[in-house]
């Protein structure tokens, strides 16, 4: 069934293929763009980032997402005149270009930049708990992405901990849309994300993949964001065949293609071109005979 997701200007819809959301990071321990985005003394070059941001898009991304903070387990955290100094010009650029940006951050200035100029969604791994960013989201009128997230980017990974995963996951997502909602965030403007990888073992990933219909009964479009992370570095490890985080696109468009099969509205990737594939055949495998 087609699912519609308000953003400020624009609405995406599943219609016709699952969501893409193309990576941005203008971090420099980023998984893909630490070469060509970041400069040896720690510096964004903001024309390679909006370079790369376009690219993307015209690639197939129907959203570009920015970050300029880390959140990668044991990630630190940046002051927040750096993070605006990474995203806010590239966020810019994007948009003056007519690409669909959402801006990764959990801080409100951060977010508060990046919808001035002009961004559509705002990505918060902390799911809007401060009341700062769930008013701003909800008076901006933008879509949002609350996030799960067990612990923080700092000690998430550290022993994470849970008796029924996916009932938990469900469970404390529904309780953060409705926050959400109750500061002013429209329902429709919702999206829900399991947070694949912050605050999970590699079984509690693979028990939120399989369950993925339970995290949809939510009612909300559900945003999966496997690329190239820690658990399929470990999947491929044990099956003989280890690889580097930039090296696992091939193992990111199969759990790609899970995810949709088991429901996925939006996937959360760093390679555009080859998971879109993936995901494009996906799409043509699940949909056959419901059209």
């Amino acid at each position: 069934m087609p699912i519609s997701w308000r953003l400020r200007s624009a609405t995406l819809t599943t219609q016709d293929h699952t969501l893409i959301m193309g990576v941005v990071n203008v971090t420099p321990d980023s998984f893909s763009e630490r070469r060509s985005l970041v400069a040896g003394s720690g510096m964004v070059h903001i024309d390679a980032a909006i370079a790369r941001g376009l690219r993307l898009y015209e690639q197939g991304a129907d959203v570009v997402d920015v970050g300029g903070q880390s959140t990668r387990p044991g990630s630190r955290a940046v002051s927040t005149e750096e993070e605006l100094a990474r995203t806010e010009s590239v966020v810019a650029g994007l948009t003056t270009l007519g690409v669909t940006v959402s801006i990764d951050t959990s801080r409100p200035r951060v977010a508060a930049a990046a919808i001035a100029a002009g961004a559509e969604v705002v990505n918060d791994v902390t799911a809007l708990r401060q009341p700062e960013m769930a008013e701003l989201c909800a008076g901006a009128g933008v879509g949002v992405v609350l996030m799960h997230m067990q612990g923080t980017p700092e000690t998430m990974q550290l022993d994470p901990r849970y008796g029924e995963v996916v009932a938990e996951v469900a469970a404390e997502l529904e309780a953060l849309a409705g926050a959400a909602m109750q500061a002013g965030v429209a329902a429709d403007r919702i999206c829900v994300d399991p947070g694949i990888g912050f605050g999970k073992t590699l079984d509690h990933n693979l028990a939120l993949l399989t369950g993925l219909e339970r995290i949809g009964a939510t009612g909300f479009p559900v945003l999966v964001g496997t690329s190239r992370k820690g658990f399929l570095g470990k999947i491929l490890e044990r099956a003989g065949y280890p690889a580097e985080a930039a090296d696992r696109d091939p193992a990111t468009g199969a759990s790609v293609a899970l995810a949709i099969a088991h429901g996925a509205s939006v996937v959360r990737v760093h390679n555009v071109t080859d998971v879109l594939q993936s995901a494009r055949t996906a799409d043509a495998i699940v949909r056959h005979g419901h059209d």
